[in-house]
């Protein structure tokens, strides 16, 4: 069984025991949390809709990703910035997912 859950705007795809690293959430590291579910699929059965199955996880941890370097630059202007961006991620656990 899984479930195609929605977690900071984006769609990721929840199997049991499975480790999904989503946009940052505000939760203490080991609180347990519902994600909103848009799809369930089990032995070949589709259920469409939020409700379709009850989806739990734990949160495992929180980061920040590896740095990303953000250069502009324009030519013959003597005109530069270099700026680094490091993007917030929550990592979490599927506990269980059921319905």
């Amino acid at each position: 069984m899984f479930a195609i859950v929605e977690c900071g705007g984006k769609q990721y795809k929840a199997e049991k025991d499975a480790v999904l690293s989503v946009e940052k959430l505000d939760a203490e590291v080991g609180a347990k949390i519902q994600l909103k579910t848009l799809m369930s699929f089990d032995n070949g059965q589709m259920t469409v809709g939020e409700g379709a199955a009850k989806v739990t996880a734990e949160v495992v941890r929180q980061g920040k990703e590896s740095k990303v370097i953000v250069y502009k630059y324009k030519a013959k202007k003597n005109e530069r910035k270099k700026q680094g961006h490091r993007q917030p991620y929550t990592k979490i656990k599927i506990v269980a997912i059921e319905g």
